[in-house]
């Protein structure tokens, strides 16, 4: 009599999770882009969905370093806010709970840039 051992089946480890931006973020963040693009202040930008952060740069021109960065931080959600503006030189300019508020620290930028 031949006795057969189960192999034991070994699952593929997952996938590293992503952290990235939900649609209604997304529709926040690309609402900001389209008016700087019409006011001729930003002509490019990335997304990068990485694993502890998501990332939304914006380019005067495609070849540059970013002239800011829209950051999304789940893990500093009950301390600082998950959202931040980065700016070119690594500054935090803004950082909050609501990206709406955080995102009006660029707002400022526009006005400035429309008078």
């Amino acid at each position: 009599m031949v006795v057969h051992t189960p192999i034991p089946f070994s699952r593929p480890a997952p996938p590293p999770e992503q952290i990235s931006f939900d649609r209604r973020e997304l529709g926040v963040i690309l609402s900001l882009y389209g008016r700087m693009v019409a006011a001729g202040e930003w002509r490019d930008y990335g997304i990068s969905a990485l694993k502890e952060v998501a990332v939304f740069s914006v380019f005067r021109r495609t070849a540059e370093n970013p002239l800011y960065r829209i950051e999304k931080r789940p893990k500093l959600k009950g301390r600082q806010g998950q959202y931040a503006v980065i700016s070119m030189e690594g500054r935090v300019l803004k950082r909050g709970h609501d990206l709406r508020t955080v995102l009006r620290v660029l707002e400022k930028k526009l006005i400035r840039a429309v008078d």
